[in-house]
């Protein structure tokens, strides 16, 4: 009777310590309300899905900020500190520019130091773990994710992310996907095959730039257990096909940067201003996070 009183009361000591540090966590400097609530007024409405659109076919519950703080969602200690990009297979030097420049926008993105490991070959791969698809060849998620990945996450890593050279696809039913992660485990793999349309070159480096950073900080978003955003255009949409990723912005909407703000705790205004100066500086659109920048009262 004892040992089971003894129990009962470590375990509530225990959940009454981990509550205490989500709380502790959870306390928003007045700068940080301000800065969402300047930023709500950016945020633009979702239409109406179409057919062959993310949410006509998938009916995904929305995750408030509250709903995301009770599913005791991942979060990086102190140790965990850094993203690590895993390209996959064989680049081009321009391919591996892009990867370059993502990692310099993730940096700022998430504002946690982020490595591009060498290159690994993608030979490894089982025949049953790939696959041929309309004239090209793809490569199975759960492969990736599971086999690969998750036995190599560094003690150190936030999140430790491949980029594939090759298509990729998450079971037989699916024709394809941008990319894919984990909610808990610290994994995820995306793809450079169709955010090049095929091919890199010059004249579709920027577009295929923009969708790597867009579909590379959608897939770590998902590491922090931020699921798909149903609350305005956001960069946390969830994307059926290259139209949908197109005009998904680069930009967190002010629930989801609830989120992000809570579980990493940066600094709103410097990271703006970084997204600013890197968007600047590469030549893409910069007008939504300067508006954001513009609204929060410095």
């Amino acid at each position: 009777m004892k040992n089971l009183m003894y129990l009962a009361l470590s375990f509530f000591i225990v959940a009454c310590s981990d509550k205490k540090e989500l709380g502790e966590k959870n306390r928003f400097s007045e700068k940080d309300l301000a800065y969402f609530e300047a930023i709500k007024a950016n945020d633009e409405a979702l239409p109406e899905p179409l057919y062959g659109q993310w949410r006509y076919h998938h009916h995904e519950q929305k995750q408030s900020f509250d709903d995301y703080i009770s599913e005791r969602p991942f979060s990086p200690n102190s140790e965990q500190s850094v993203i690590y990009l895993q390209p996959l297979g064989e680049f081009t030097s321009l391919q591996m520019k892009a990867i370059g420049l993502t990692r310099d926008y993730l940096e700022i993105f998430f504002q946690r130091k982020t490595v591009v490991l060498p290159p690994v070959s993608d030979a490894y791969i089982p025949p049953n773990a790939r696959r041929e698809n309309s004239g090209h060849e793809q490569l199975l998620t759960g492969h990736i994710l599971k086999k690969m990945l998750l036995p190599a996450v560094p003690d150190d890593a936030m999140a430790l992310m491949a980029i594939s050279e090759k298509d990729l696809y998450p079971d037989e039913d699916w024709n394809y996907v941008f990319g894919q992660a984990s909610y808990k485990d610290r994994i995820g793999v995306s793809s450079v095959y169709r955010l090049q349309d095929e091919y890199l070159s010059q004249s579709n480096f920027k577009l295929c730039l923009r969708r790597l950073i867009n579909v590379s900080s959608h897939e770590i978003g998902h590491m922090l257990s931020v699921k798909h955003c149903q609350f305005a255009k956001c960069v946390m949409n969830g994307s059926n096909n290259m139209d949908e990723t197109d005009v998904s912005p680069n930009r967190l909407c002010s629930d989801c940067q609830k989120k992000f703000t809570w579980n990493l705790g940066y600094d709103n205004t410097k990271r703006l201003e970084m997204l600013v100066a890197f968007t600047q500086s590469n030549g893409l659109d910069t007008a939504l996070l300067a508006k954001d920048l513009n609204s929060f009262p410095n």
